[in-house]
């Protein structure tokens, strides 16, 4: 700011360090003793009368006399114009002449240079406050009052300039207050300019000139709760009881705390991405500044400790004060609202909750607990309880909470922006579990949205959206399960799995209900796993879980997530493991959930070509992006932590490895190499695979995939003649096997020769992955009908053939899997809406044995399935397997030997044509020296013509399907035998 140039003016004359011989009359001295005496408030309440009128006059010769002291020392203007002279030279030693007190004001001015730039952006405001003489006198003496300085009267006494030499400071600011006083104009508006860059440089900026909400508030409006309160910011100087404080220099200077227009247009439009930089508490020169943001709120009282000072009501939710601290103490916020009055912390007063720890590595895709990290946590903080509530959206221009803590209006809560990473936090005090809650996203378009938390760990109960804090308190039960689990790999123990849609396996069972049921049916059939279809939050039923906006989140329609830890916990101590399906592959597009999360593509891939699932009108992930990747890697961490999920069932695999997935040409950009693999898809794969198996010992990960990829289940730092690693799953689903085996069972018997290739040609391949053999959910839907009605014949054969092909499938090399229902030949097929025909196993229903009789066949499968270690030890393993006879086409014929590591066998015959052959001769090791049937599925206790080999069968020296030995059986018609050594 340039000094302005000497006024024209008469001024006194006076030599450098020129003091004033007048000595103190007795009435100036009684009233400094007076003044030591008492309390500096009752001081300054008494100067801001006569200080206030003396600021109303023009000249200071007209001022009229306020006190006996003034009036013994009024004189003409020259006269006070040399006062004026005296107290800078002893305030600043170098006062003497009119050219020195201009100095003396450009000194001032050079002082604030710094901010002079800014000064200059208020132009308007300094210059309305220099045109209104007397409210910005007054604004002095206010804020000389505020923070307890005597200024206001060391303007008008000599006692009062004479004790302003003992404080430098204060001197300085007389000093200003009396220039403002003479006739100059040119002076009087220097000094109001350099005040006014005094409050600029605070950053702050008054919703109205300082002077005039000092005018417009010449006394207080109410009172100070307490009698040890200090005074209001607005209070003029209201004493107290309170005992004099010594102000630091620093803060001798008091500025506006009112919140800036700027930053309340961006708090009121959700688009302020640093709210406690402006609300809270905040150092400023003159005190500490507390500003507050409550709408609808009458008043806001500060109270920190014994102190409560009410604050401004700056209008639309604004409230402001400034008390003379020194530092920022521990406080409070009364918040009158009409009827109530909330006692409550200061959302703004918090440090963040989240580290450069966690949101480097959240960057870097790397955060392994993403689900500590992100969400809403109820937490302890600063020691103060309440919830952290934080969310990516990088591209919102703002994010405010909303919930049923504050009727859905998140105006009030306005969460900051955490650098560079796209992350918004905000701890809000005093709020627990079982609130809901949404983010309002204002998006780059300035417009808004309100979206549940894509790491919301609970949500309500569908058609409901919203999302609902929660933390667990669940004690597990399963120690013994997780230490046993690790001991063998899955594709080297005994697996067979019951497939479940927990909503209709039992319809209307809530998770804790199942786990009374559940845990005891599975372990009394024998199987060693379920797999229950996906239980992560979905909006529609009807897709049975496959589209899922909750991935954090258990689906609420059968209870909380300690309800479904529960379960899980149930089940492992039955004995039965838990596998979960697992949908990393795309996103429906519902607009309160993760499509546009921020307003522009973020979680779905930013090319629409590579966006949309050409078949179910969904999104597909960014895989390709960090953080992306890493919400998902870290979401199959946290079911395998958090629920102790024993294996992940990954969907639609697939569609997630081709770009060309049911894309037409032109329809889909080839990657870098010119090929169709989506490369970041398969990185996405592999490090989801590696991290699992690394974290989670035991954990098994399978594939639902469809086609030929190489190396599916291959380790993914081995590369396969297709250059790639291996993807890294445990498993994978044998889709193949699966349709053929049904294609040919599909076929009259009398056509099944020509149809032959359909059952052997799964052997082919059988080596190449580890596989599952899956009867699941897909094939018994939409019009596929159940696995018994897929068969040909009448009702017995038709029972009789699905009996066959069980005991088939669990004799083949792979692990079984069964979806519900087919356990006991339900013969419709399945609906979500109701789930399995359970009364086709009621006593009183004629056709009652019959079904019971399939699912006691499941039950012996298993059973004898997991004691004989040749149908499960080397299912990846050629050496595990041998053909007897697999060319038999014309007989409807396959056999084969399952065999252990120590080489013991065991013997499956599958006669899949409708008549009994007897002596029927096979090959046999001649190391055996008898057989007899472990299972045969035409047994009269599962349903059968009771054809059977009931006394141990010794092989013959006869030569039979290239081996030494033979042996002649009786082979029931439709039907599978095994038969193991004696």
């Amino acid at each position: 700011m340039t000094p302005r140039p000497e006024s024209s003016g008469s001024r006194p004359k006076g030599t450098a360090g020129e003091k004033i011989p007048e000595q103190p009359t007795a009435a100036q001295k009684k009233s400094a003793a007076k003044k030591t005496s008492v309390p500096k408030q009752a001081v300054a309440k008494k100067a801001t009368a006569p200080a206030k009128k003396a600021a109303a006059k023009k000249t200071a010769a007209a001022q009229p006399p306020a006190t006996k002291a003034t009036a013994k020392k009024a004189a003409p203007a020259k006269t006070t114009a040399k006062k004026a002279v005296e107290k800078k030279a002893v305030a600043k030693k170098a006062v003497a002449t009119k050219a020195g007190a201009e100095k003396a004001v450009a000194e001032k001015a050079t002082a604030t240079k710094a901010t002079a730039t800014k000064a200059a952006a208020e132009k308007t405001t300094a210059k309305k406050a220099a045109a209104e003489k007397t409210t910005a006198k007054k604004a002095t003496a206010k804020k000389a009052t505020t923070t307890k300085a005597t200024a206001a009267k060391a303007t008008t006494t000599k006692a009062v300039a004479k004790k302003a030499t003992a404080k430098k400071a204060v001197a300085k600011k007389a000093t200003t207050a009396k220039a403002a006083a003479t006739k100059s104009t040119a002076t009087k508006s220097t000094a109001t300019k350099a005040t006014a860059t005094k409050a600029a440089a605070t950053g702050t900026t008054a919703a109205k000139p300082p002077a005039k909400r000092a005018a417009a508030k010449k006394t207080p409006t109410k009172k100070a709760p307490t009698k040890k309160a200090t005074a209001r910011k607005t209070g003029a100087g209201k004493a107290t009881s309170a005992p004099a404080q010594t102000v630091p220099p620093e803060m001798e200077l008091g500025v506006s705390p009112a919140v800036g227009a700027a930053d309340r247009d961006r708090l009121l439009n959700g688009t302020h991405h640093d709210p406690h930089s402006v609300l809270g508490a905040h150092p400023v020169p003159g005190g500490v500044a507390f500003r507050a943001f409550r709408p609808y709120a009458l008043s806001v009282t500060v109270v920190a400790g014994e102190v409560r000072a009410e604050l401004d009501d700056d209008g639309e939710g604004f409230f402001s004060g400034l008390l003379p601290l020194r530092e920022v103490p521990e406080y409070r916020l009364l918040v009158e609202y009409e009827g109530t009055v909330l006692d409550t912390e200061d959302a703004y007063r918090f440090l963040p909750t989240l580290g450069d720890l966690d949101l480097h590595l959240i960057g870097e895709g790397r955060h392994e607990e993403l689900w500590t990290a992100l969400g809403a946590h109820p937490m302890t903080h600063q020691g103060v309880t309440g919830t952290r509530f934080s969310v990516w959206a990088p591209n919102a221009l703002g994010v405010r909470v909303a919930g049923t803590f504050n009727f859905w209006d998140g105006t009030a809560h306005v969460m900051r922006s955490l650098g560079s990473s796209g992350v918004w936090e905000l701890f809000l005090p005093d709020i627990g579990e079982g609130e809901l809650y949404k983010f309002e996203i204002t998006r780059p378009d300035g417009s808004k949205t309100m979206r549940a938390d894509p790491m919301a760990r609970r949500t309500e109960v569908p058609p409901a959206t919203s999302s609902v804090i929660t933390s667990s308190e669940y004690e597990w039960g399963d120690a013994a399960w997780l230490d046993r689990r690790a001991e063998a790999p899955a594709h080297e123990a005994p697996f067979s799995v019951y497939e479940v849609h927990l909503p209709s396996w039992r319809p209307g069972l809530t998770y804790r209900q199942l786990a009374e049921q559940l845990p005891g049916y599975v372990k009394n059939l024998g199987f060693t796993h379920v797999e229950l279809m996906p239980v992560a939050e979905h909006p529609f039923g009807g897709s049975w879980g496959y589209q899922v906006t909750g991935f954090y989140a258990p689906t609420a329609r059968l209870g909380t997530p300690d309800d479904f830890r529960y379960l899980v916990d149930k089940l492992h101590q039955a004995g039965v493991g838990v596998l979960m399906d697992w949908v990393p592959a795309h996103f429906p597009r519902d607009d309160w959930a993760l499509a546009e999360f921020d307003g522009r593509p973020l979680y779905e891939h930013a090319d629409p070509l590579r966006a949309a699932h050409p078949d179910w009108g969904t999104l597909e992930f960014d895989y390709g992006r960090n953080e992306v990747r890493n919400f998902l890697v870290a979401n199959a961490l946290y079911w395998c932590e958090e629920f102790h999920i024993d294996g992940l069932r990954v969907d639609a695999v697939a569609s997630m490895l081709y770009l060309d997935y049911s894309r037409e040409p032109g329809q889909w950009t080839p990657n870098e190499h010119g090929g169709r693999e989506n490369l970041d898809a398969v990185a996405f794969l592999q490090e989801m695979n590696a991290t699992v198996y690394r974290r989670v010992p035991g954990v098994v990960t399978i594939a639902e995939e469809s086609t030929a990829w190489d190396g599916v289940t291959r380790a993914t730092h081995h590369k396969g003649p297709s250059g790639f690693g291996g993807l890294g799953f445990g498993l994978k689903w044998n889709m193949g096997w699966m349709h053929d085996s049904l294609e040919y069972m599909s076929h009259e018997p009398v056509y099944r020769k020509y149809h032959h290739h359909e059952m052997t040609f799964s052997m082919v391949y059988a080596y190449s992955e580890n596989y599952v053999l899956p009867i699941s959910h897909d094939e018994v839907v939409h019009g596929k009908g159940s696995l018994v009605s897929k068969m040909p014949g009448d009702w017995w054969q038709q029972r009789a053939n699905h009996r066959a092909y069980l005991g088939f499938m669990w004799a083949h090399p792979g692990k079984q899997l069964l979806f519900m229902g087919q356990e006991f030949a339900q013969g419709a097929e399945w609906s979500e809406a109701h789930g399995p025909d359970w009364w086709l196993l009621d006593p009183g229903y004629g056709a009652e044995p019959e079904h019971r009789g399939v699912r006691d066949l499941v039950r012996d499968l298993n059973t004898v399935y997991r004691a004989t270690p040749a149908l499960w030890r080397l299912d990846t393993d050629p050496a595990g397997f041998e053909w007897v006879v697999g060319d038999a086409a014309d007989d409807n014929v396959l056999a084969f030997l399952r065999l252990d590591p120590e080489g013991t066998p065991i013997l499956s015959v599958s006669n899949f044509a409708p008549v009994v052959r007897q002596d029927y001769r096979l090959g046999v090791p001649e190391d055996v020296p008898a057989w007899h049937e472990a299972v045969n599925t035409d047994a009269a206790r599962y349903g059968g013509s009771d054809v059977t080999n009931p006394d141990p069968v010794k092989p013959e020296a006869q030569p039979w399907h290239g081996r030494p030995a033979s042996i002649r059986l009786t082979l029931p018609p439709l039907s599978t035998v095994w038969l193991r050594p004696a």
